[in-house]
């Protein structure tokens, strides 16, 4: 069950930092400003515009609090927007009351999105929470043409899409003080400026950023990001904008109640093979009656003890597919769990992880199929699911959004699910049963709480059944 509250009027201090397109920088210059406003002293929370897992992962480490995705795909209008107010009003952390300040970081360019109406956008989630927007513009080859990009972003929407200054990338001291007033002659604020440094770069692989937990000296690194945003970058400024950010009415907050019965505890997969999680599938899941243990496929020689569920995530098991081969006794565990019924979901690499090999190594085995690598994206981007028969999660005809983002294939994706895209394309996926979802989508069960609570009674019957 569900509760909604109505917020009113509430005013939350927040800042949007977009970019031009994917790789100008505003990653960079989002961990910049995190470390910095927490270097002051800040209460901070994150939020990643989009279904990005990696991003999240850097505010975490900078905030050392909550971050958290938002997305228009999975929570349109004025479910985004009880969300976003939820997260910011009633922090798990029980830490405040009200916070010092949300910072949103945008994906890709600042209007892409599915299709030619900016759904799904960074601009969407912008104008969902009226939040102040701040530009990162790449200099990169660019000279005088910047401003002529910069007035296209402006004008692009009769409303200005909300854009409330500039931070130029890769742009040294003297060139700022030259286009800064030429900026503001457009009635835009210059925020400021990174030099462009190697040191700072983040490489990327083929779903993305690396992860935090591979980067060599992170904390250090992002130390010095943010010692540079407090040299080049004003920000007194974006936080007086921050402030000003309209008080408008933010939506109702749903509060989650309890599964009646007992609490359950739930196995989740969680090392550098296994760690593309939404945050908020965790807490709801926790809200809901259960409690988390974590667990390494790679590293452990078992599953937890006393676990009534099973959840094997998303994350990069090709790159550890030899250590995770080699660990017999846990691959030996999940099959058996799986065998005996143990409630699972295994979601892209937690579904790799089940085949029976996995780019010719031997993996769990409760699928007997293949999982072989591709040169090109497979299924890529938003879906909605509907189920086509009674499963754990749901039953026949229910719907969920979903996100898919893999270039590895299977001989056998299933088709228990028919995902649908925007496009009107539609296709088979996903094996699932009574105990068990197994297919390339990852799940975001805010979009569908029934989902997660049918999980959760679904792991209540296993711990009955097995007491």
């Amino acid at each position: 069950m569900e509760e909604s509250m109505d917020t009113g009027q509430q005013g939350i201090p927040r800042i949007l930092i977009t970019g031009t397109h994917s790789g100008c920088g505003k990653t960079t210059l989002s961990c910049g400003l995190l470390s910095a406003f927490k270097a002051r002293g800040l209460h901070i929370t994150a939020f990643k515009c989009g279904p990005d897992y990696i991003d999240p992962m850097f505010h975490r480490s900078i905030t050392g609090v909550e971050a958290y995705n938002l997305d228009p795909f999975f929570l349109p209008g004025e479910a985004l927007r009880g969300y976003f107010t939820a997260k910011m009003r009633h922090p798990r952390s029980g830490t405040r009351e009200n916070p010092s300040l949300a910072v949103l970081e945008g994906a890709m360019g600042y209007y892409d999105g599915i299709g030619a109406t900016c759904q799904a956008s960074s601009y969407e989630a912008a104008e969902t929470t009226k939040t102040p927007v701040i530009l990162v513009v790449d200099m990169r080859g660019l000279g005088n043409s910047v401003f002529a990009l910069i007035e296209g972003f402006v004008h692009y929407k009769e409303d200005g899409g909300g854009i409330c200054g500039i931070i130029f990338n890769g742009m040294n001291e003297t060139r700022y003080l030259q286009f800064k007033p030429e900026l503001e002659k457009r009635n835009l604020k210059a925020f400021g400026y990174f030099p462009y440094n190697q040191a700072w770069r983040i490489e990327s692989r083929h779903l993305g950023l690396t992860t935090a937990a591979e980067i060599p000296f992170l904390q250090e690194k992002l130390e010095a990001l943010g010692r540079q945003a407090a040299e080049t970058v004003d920000l007194a400024g974006l936080l007086e904008l921050a402030g000003r950010a309209s008080d408008v009415s933010l939506g109702a907050v749903k509060r989650v109640r309890k599964v009646p019965g007992p609490r359950v505890r739930l196995a989740v997969a969680s090392d550098e093979s296994f760690c593309f999680l939404y945050q908020e599938n965790l807490e709801l899941l926790e809200d809901l009656g259960c409690d988390l243990a974590f667990f390494s496929p790679i590293h452990d020689a078992g599953l937890p003890e006393g676990s009534c569920g099973l959840l094997l995530c998303g994350g990069y098991p090709e790159l550890y597919a030899r250590g995770l081969a080699e660990n017999v006794p846990m691959r030996i565990a999940v099959y058996e769990a799986i065998r005996g019924l143990v409630p699972t979901i295994a979601e892209c690499g937690g579904f790799l992880y089940l085949h029976k090999m996995l780019d010719g190594l031997p993996m769990a085995g409760v699928l007997e199929a293949q999982a072989f690598k591709t040169k090109q994206l497979q299924r890529f981007g938003y879906v909605t699911l509907k189920a086509n028969r009674d499963t754990l999660l749901c039953k026949a005809g229910d719907a969920i959004r979903a996100h898919e983002f893999h270039y590895w294939e299977s001989t056998d994706p299933g088709c228990d699910f028919t995902a649908s895209k925007n496009s009107g394309m539609t296709y088979a996926c996903i094996h699932a049963r009574d105990s068990l979802y197994m297919g390339f989508p990852h799940l975001y069960f805010p979009a569908n709480p029934d989902f997660a609570r049918r999980f959760v009674r679904k792991m209540q019957a296993y711990q009955k059944g097995r007491v």
